[in-house]
């Protein structure tokens, strides 16, 4: 009897008989969306987790800079505003004037070569 029950469970067992190719397609569709969902599950916990984590944390007191900001940059004193920032302005506007300079000797020499075509011997 064991050998009869062994051969039923063979026969309904859907490796031993045949079987379609259009189930193997679903069957990948169902572990496709069962990954989705589990992924879905995963992130819906993690966003879960740093919102809790965000709004438990303590918070320090940021100290308003705009009205120092505005006196400073409101101020009639002489100095253009793109360079009333600091030595940061400064060095950036520098660094702008330096490269626009050479960037455009560059592209009229290179326009110059292109003008005066080399000659063959």
């Amino acid at each position: 009897m064991a050998t009869v029950t062994s051969n039923r469970r063979r026969l309904e067992s859907p490796s031993s008989c045949f079987r379609c190719p259009c189930f193997d397609v679903v069957d990948e569709e169902v572990k496709g969306e069962e990954e989705a969902d589990k992924m879905l599950r995963n992130l819906w916990a993690l966003r879960q987790i740093s919102q809790k984590t965000i709004s438990t944390a303590s918070r320090r007191q940021i100290t308003n800079k705009v009205p120092e900001y505005q006196k400073l940059f409101q101020e009639d004193n002489g100095i253009p505003v793109y360079l009333k920032g600091g030595v940061m302005d400064t060095l950036l506007y520098r660094l702008t004037m330096t490269l626009s300079i050479f960037g455009t000797g560059y592209v009229l020499y290179e326009l110059f070569m292109a003008a005066m075509p080399k000659k063959n011997k």
